[in-house]
């Protein structure tokens, strides 16, 4: 079983790899988004955390409702400051949750967890945009807390799938057919 997730940690990383040297591809490339998102993942290794599911400390979750026509009118600048700082404020908490958590399961998933994120983190911030001025990262709402890891992974998952998703979708234009 231990070899098995190791070979696909070793697949996964490999895709990550490819998106990271080229982030545009990371927009043009939906089978490396695909392999990229690590939730299932991470959601399968919780389970076998044995219920350890409560954290000793509350994570600062990101805002991750979209009120679609406020979002359509920010620039991708704006868009991927949002994201950039929705981001930012996770790892933070995780990377505290990860130094109070005794070794184990759970830190094991925490250390996955804030290795993902800092993957998008490092696409996001590389990723050229031409469109408006440089933005400062900017949270779009008061961010919550919670001491549930599935809560956390639930933010997360919530978090790729919709707003990283729509600023893909906004920069399709970029990619060139092949």
């Amino acid at each position: 079983m231990a070899l098995s997730r190791l070979l696909l940690l070793c697949m996964v990383a490999s895709e990550v790899w490819d998106a990271e040297t080229r982030p545009i591809d990371f927009v043009c490339d939906g089978e490396s988004r695909r392999a990229m998102n690590a939730v299932a993942d991470l959601e399968t290794a919780l389970r076998d955390c044995d219920g350890l599911t409560t954290l000793s400390l509350p994570v600062q979750l990101p805002c991750i409702k979209v009120h679609k026509a406020s979002w359509e009118n920010k620039s991708h600048q704006e868009k991927r400051g949002d994201i950039v700082a929705s981001l930012g404020l996770l790892i933070e908490g995780v990377k505290v949750a990860r130094a109070l958590s005794q070794p184990g399961c759970v830190s094991s998933l925490l250390q996955r967890l804030e290795h993902s994120i800092s993957n998008y983190l490092h696409i996001l911030t590389h990723l050229e945009l031409s469109q408006g001025p440089v933005e400062s990262p900017v949270l779009s709402c008061v961010p919550q807390s919670t001491q549930s890891l599935t809560t956390v992974l639930w933010t997360y998952s919530r978090l790729i799938s919709g707003k990283l998703e729509w600023l893909v979708v906004n920069l399709a234009d970029k990619c060139t057919p092949q």
